[in-house]
Parts: structure tokens; sequence; C-alpha cells
């Protein structure tokens, strides 16, 4: 095994300022849940929170006590996903690469190593936004997505990882679709509710024989 390429990141080493590198099935992913916040969930939990304030004190009132927290929530939400689709750098990790590119291991990238032990992985490097490791995807800006950028087969990397160094042979680095967890409108979410008649906690205390 070649053992020419030895890189070991700096612990300095800035990341790509302002950049959201992401793949096209993550960016969908990102614009499902916002137009799903924004188009429906709010406009549900605001029509909760305009029927609870019209049935008196509102510092009595769970149901607009509840709703007002949660839009407080969906707005945090709206707004964090709203930063992250703006500064969205799509990478589709099936496009033609030139030169050496297709060899080397960049955003989108596949990757299989073996430890100092011969134990062998496989992990795709993702954006921020895409991390899942059940899959074994990994930020590129993590610890060992940083030493596994620009490896290519048969070179050597060093991962300063919290638990101590680690030499990494890479085995293999190729190029492939990367499917990511579509969003899923949640369970008990206000806009999937069926049409109910809606009482108060007040109103309905009240009203207890």
């Amino acid at each position: 095994m070649r053992k020419g390429f030895t890189r070991k990141p700096k612990a300095d080493e800035p990341s790509t300022q302002g950049k959201n590198y992401i793949t096209p099935s993550g960016l969908k992913r990102l614009l499902d849940e916002h137009k799903f916040l924004l188009g429906r969930e709010r406009p549900a939990v605001t029509e909760v929170v305009a029927w609870a304030a019209s049935n008196g004190d509102r510092s009595e009132n769970a149901d607009y006590q509840y709703g007002k927290r949660r839009l407080r929530q969906i707005d945090g939400r709206i707004r964090f996903l709203t930063k992250r689709i703006k500064a969205a750098e799509v990478v589709d990790p099936e496009a033609r690469r030139s030169g050496q590119a297709p060899t080397r291991a960049f955003f989108g990238a596949t990757v299989r190593y073996a430890n100092a032990a011969g134990v062998e992985r496989v992990v795709s490097i993702v954006g921020t936004d895409e991390i899942d490791l059940d899959r074994n995807y990994i930020s590129w800006e993590s610890p060992l997505g940083r030493a596994l950028l620009k490896s290519a087969a048969g070179d050597s990397v060093v991962l300063q990882a919290p638990g101590g160094t680690e030499y990494l042979d890479v085995l293999e680095v190729c190029y492939q679709r990367i499917p990511v967890e579509p969003f899923l409108e949640p369970p008990g979410s206000e806009s999937s509710s069926q049409p109910r008649p809606r009482r108060s906690t007040r109103q309905n205390a009240r009203t207890q024989p």
C-alpha cells in the first residue's frame, strides 16, 4: 500500500465562512421543512392562538400560552432554515469530475478506510445539515471529515480526535448518490389535526359539575 501521502489537519484550519455545502437531497429536505412550517404549521398554530385569545384571561389560558410558545419555536426554526437555505452551496456527488478529482476525497465522496487494527469502515462526507451516524454520514467539518479531505486510495492520514490520535489507511474513494432521509410531517403537528371544537382550559374547568 502506498504511504506517500500523509495529512495532519491543523487545529486552527478555517472552514469556508458563509458557505453551507449540501447535497441536492439534503437541500430538498430543508426546503420541504421550511415550506411546511411557513405554509401549514405556522398558520394552523396562529389560528389556535387567535381562538384561545378570544376565550378571556390569557394568563390562565393553557391553549394560548402553549400556542405562543409553539409560535416562538416555529419562528426560530424558520429563521434558521432560511439562513441555511440562503447560504446553501449545492454539490452533487454524482456530478462528473475531471482530472484527479474523481479519485480524491472532497465533499460528497464516499470513502472506505481502515484503522491501525485493520478494521474497515465506509463513510460519506456530507454537510452539517445531513449528518446521519446510522448511515455513516459525517460532516466535512468534523475531525474525520477534515482528515479524509483530499486523500486518495493508498494514502495514509492522521486523525486528531478527542479520544486521541489515529492513523488511517484510505482504501477507496468513490462518488455515488447519497440518499438523505426526506422531511416527514411530524406526528402530532397542529396542521395535521382534524378540525374539532376547541375550549380553553379555563372554560372547561368552569363547566365541570
